[in-house]
């Protein structure tokens, strides 16, 4: 098989994601854009390696770590979207930009002038 054709897979695979990175306002479909790209660089990887015939392996040794970052990387960015899905009830990524410092909401308590020059 031609290296051209897990390349051209791989560079379809990494513009989608990146479609999905810059399109997508869902944290959960940005957070599987990026898994679509960690894939694309996953598929480069093992093509490449069997391309150059290395006998060492690298490519593929260098896949299992994307592979066990990739796993780590979602579990703790599924975690966080599920925290923050829990205290502002959504996981739209425009939405959370509230949470910047300089923009929290106004205080309930009717009296927080008259407490602050006691």
């Amino acid at each position: 098989m031609h290296l051209a054709y897990p390349a051209v897979l791989a560079a379809l695979l990494f513009c989608t994601g990146l479609y999905g990175v810059l399109a997508r306002r869902n944290a959960i479909l940005v957070l599987m854009s990026v898994e679509l790209m960690l894939n694309a660089v996953n598929l480069n990887l093992v093509a490449f390696d069997v391309w150059l015939r290395d006998t060492l392996h690298a490519g593929q040794a260098l896949t299992l770590f994307t592979i066990a970052i990739a796993a780590a990387e979602i579990g703790i960015g599924l975690a966080i979207v599920l925290m923050v899905y829990r205290n502002r009830g959504t996981s739209d990524v425009d939405r959370l930009r509230d949470t910047a410092e300089g923009h929290e909401p106004a205080s309930t308590t009717p009296n927080t002038q008259s407490e602050a020059a006691a």
